[in-house]
Order: C-alpha cells, then sequence, then structure tokens
C-alpha cells in the first residue's frame, strides 16, 4: 500500500492523482464493477456531483433481484437506463435504498418505489416513506440470497449510511467520493461523526469503494481512507494557522485557503470550514465574537473575555 504523505509545507498527496481513472465527463453511463454491482450514471453533473449521481444496481445476475441503491433525480432517460440494466440482468428491484437525504441521491425515490412496487429503505422516516422500511447500523438488505450489511457513517449528513457487500466493496454515497473530498456541511454534517466513521470503514479494510460520485476505487482504498484523514488534519491546521494571526470570519477563512478553487464551490467549502471550527469550538480551542468572527484562543491565556 502507498499511503499518502504530508509535510509541513504542503497538503497531503492524493494517492488516486496517480491512477489510471477516467477523465471528469469520461464516466460511463453503466459500468459493471465486479459480479455483484452495476453503476449507472445520473445525467446531473455538476461542481458538487462531480460526474453525476451514481445509481448502484446490486444483486447477483441471474438471481431476479435486484437493490437499486441512490436512484437520484427524476430523470425518465435515467430511470430508462435502470430499467434496461435490469432486464439485461433478468432482475426486478426488491429495495431502493437511499444513503441519505440530499435531494441528487433520494429525490427519485418515492416516484421509483411506486414504479417498480418496491419499498424504500433509509434511515429517516421522511426519506423512506410511510411505508419503507427504517434501516440503521448492522440492519442487513435480502437479495437474490444474500445479505448486504448496512453500515452507519454518519458525518457528511447525519443519516448517512453505507453498504458492504458480500464482495468485500463498500458503496460509500458521499463519505468518500471518487474524485476530490467529501463536504462535511455544518450544522447537519458533524466533523467528529464523519472522522469516526472514516475510522471505521479503515478498520474494515474495504476491498474497492463506489462512490456516489465519481468513479470506483479499487487499487488502495486503505490509501484514500488515510488521506482523507490527512486532508482534514490539514484543513484544521490552516485554520488555526491563519487564525494565530488574527480572528477571522467563516468566509474571510475559505477565501484565503481555498483562494485557487472554482468559487462555485466556496459556499460548501464554508459549510465545511464551519464543522472544523465547531470541533475547535468543543475543543476549547475557539471561540465566537460577537462580530461573528471566530477567535483562537491562546493555549495557557485562560478562560476567554
Amino acid at each position: 500500500m502507498n499511503a499518502p504523505t504530508s509535510d509541513q509545507s504542503g497538503p497531503p498527496q492524493d494517492p488516486r492523482t496517480s491512477w489510471d481513472l477516467p477523465a471528469v465527463g469520461d464516466l460511463p453511463a453503466v459500468a459493471s464493477l465486479d459480479e455483484l454491482a452495476v453503476r449507472v450514471l445520473a445525467p446531473n453533473p455538476s461542481p458538487m456531483t462531480l460526474d453525476g449521481t451514481n445509481t448502484y444496481v446490486i444483486g447477483p445476475s441471474g438471481s431476479g433481484e435486484a437493490i437499486i441503491v441512490d436512484p437520484g433525480p427524476p430523470d425518465g432517460a435515467h430511470l430508462e437506463r435502470v430499467r434496461t440494466t435490469l432486464r439485461d440482468r433478468d432482475a426486478q428491484p426488491v429495495t431502493i435504498m437511499v444513503t441519505h437525504h440530499h435531494l441528487d441521491h433520494a429525490e427519485a425515490a418515492a416516484a421509483w418505489s411506486r414504479t417498480f412496487g418496491c419499498r424504500v429503505a433509509a434511515a429517516t422516516r421522511d426519506v423512506a416513506g410511510s411505508s419503507g422500511s427504517i434501516i440503521a447500523d448492522g440492519s442487513r438488505l435480502r437479495v437474490g440470497g444474500i445479505d448486504v450489511e448496512v453500515i452507519a457513517t454518519p458525518g457528511h449528513t447525519r443519516d448517512h449510511l453505507s453498504l458492504r457487500l458480500p464482495t468485500g466493496a463498500v458503496l460509500t454515497g458521499d463519505h468518500v467520493l471518487g474524485r476530490g473530498t467529501s463536504v462535511v456541511a455544518h450544522p447537519d454534517g458533524d466533523l467528529a461523526a464523519y472522522l469516526s466513521s472514516l475510522r471505521r470503514l479503515l478498520e474494515l479494510g474495504p476491498d474497492a469503494l463506489f462512490p456516489g460520485h465519481g468513479p470506483e476505487l479499487t487499487e488502495d482504498p486503505t490509501a484514500v481512507l488515510l488521506y482523507y484523514q490527512q486532508h482534514r488534519a490539514f484543513r484544521e491546521a490552516q485554520i488555526t494557522a491563519i487564525l494565530a494571526e488574527g480572528p477571522a470570519t467563516p468566509a474571510a477563512l475559505v477565501a484565503r485557503i481555498y483562494a485557487e478553487v472554482d468559487p462555485r464551490v466556496w459556499g460548501a467549502a464554508e459549510a465545511s470550514t464551519r464543522a472544523t471550527l465547531a470541533v475547535l469550538v468543543d475543543r476549547g480551542e475557539l471561540r465566537w465574537a460577537e462580530d461573528g468572527r471566530a477567535v483562537l484562543i491562546t493555549q495557557g491565556a485562560g478562560s476567554p473575555p
């Protein structure tokens, strides 16, 4: 395993930069990933959704059954591609599973449930609907004679779930992406929970990561998880270094830290920055001034005024 590295002078190295991954925009519309999983790409690309939302059709080929994971937006062409994939596998969906409540993953769930005549399974009643199933950590979804394990991975959102396949692959939703890093959007997003979920995935030792956006990660999943940990530590170090110079608003922190990043994602960056600031407040290293600026509490300086 080639673990990512970092030093005090720069950010950690993303191991995926040396992998043979498809360029942005080149992800195929439909791709068989292993004996259980087919990815069907929704046509909703954007700076936040990357190539689009990855919908997964899960189940043993020839078993007659499948689970649809994250139907995404209510798009007719996307639905037809999923229908074709099901026909090719001679399968009918028994469950539509949603990893979390964000619309780019969940919006079509209720309509597809009616279309296919199957239940929605999700962490909350709001997503699962009145006739759906509430699932949680340790739940198992039965499909085609196999069990798919539900793993609670809160952090990106409080209701975030991942799925572990018998093949050793983990469907990560927005917890881990095929490109870049995930947004932890405070206050729904919780950075402490997110880091705990990363540690849990590391302990599982997945053989592959099938993300909610971007390409599958099969070359060295552990290296990607370690990079995600180091990336969060690096962002925290950037924030505290700037605040050591003086108080700053979250927007001002984003303007400096993400100066070379597409401004269209600055809103999401500010939400993640606020999640880091919330952790620093909880640790007693930060306080909020009345004017909305974050103030670093100098070690040994006693209680803030």
